[in-house]
């Protein structure tokens, strides 16, 4: 047999299929792949975060089209404008509800630092409140920034240690 004939006689019943990689680098492929955003559209940020769903920027491409708008079913809490006093409370109760492991990204300025907004009524940022991971800037930010944040929280996901949190609780 010639050794082009051995390279196409492959059977993998036989040889097997073997995958070697660390436990962190499998859980994190898998989380970052399969986020589920909570949207908090606030003001006029959540109309560029409806346009990023859209067939022109396509989020399913990084397994992100699940919007889910019940806080158990979400892992990552996209607060999307400005945050008032009166709707801290509401955030901050949503982002409790939501299961372990959580993600927030703060979408535009009035979510990032209160935007042009000081007065006595606008949180001054919603980190005050919620731990953020990605801050996007912008007024509004468009859809391909969203998108950019997005690929910067798979980054973050990516280089978690997710063992040592699943073994230690």
């Amino acid at each position: 047999m010639s050794d082009a004939n051995t390279l196409y006689n492959y059977d993998s019943k036989v040889e097997g299929d073997l995958i070697v990689s660390r436990f962190d680098a499998v859980v994190n492929w898998v989380r970052q792949h399969s986020v589920w955003p909570m949207p908090m559209g606030l003001a006029c940020c959540a109309i560029e975060l409806m346009a990023a769903g859209g067939s022109r920027f396509d989020i399913s491409r990084f397994g992100m089209e699940v919007m889910r708008f019940s806080p158990r079913q979400s892992d990552c809490m996209i607060v999307a404008g400005t945050v008032t006093y009166k709707m801290a409370e509401v955030v901050r109760r949503i982002h409790d509800q939501m299961a372990a492991p959580k993600w927030v990204i703060a979408m535009g300025a009035c979510a990032s630092t209160g935007g042009m907004y000081r007065s006595y009524s606008v949180l001054q940022g919603v980190d005050r409140i919620v731990p953020v991971d990605v801050y996007i800037s912008g007024c509004p930010p468009r859809p391909e920034a969203l998108l950019d944040g997005l690929m910067k929280l798979q980054q973050k996901i990516g280089r978690e240690k997710s063992a040592k949190k699943l073994f230690s609780a």
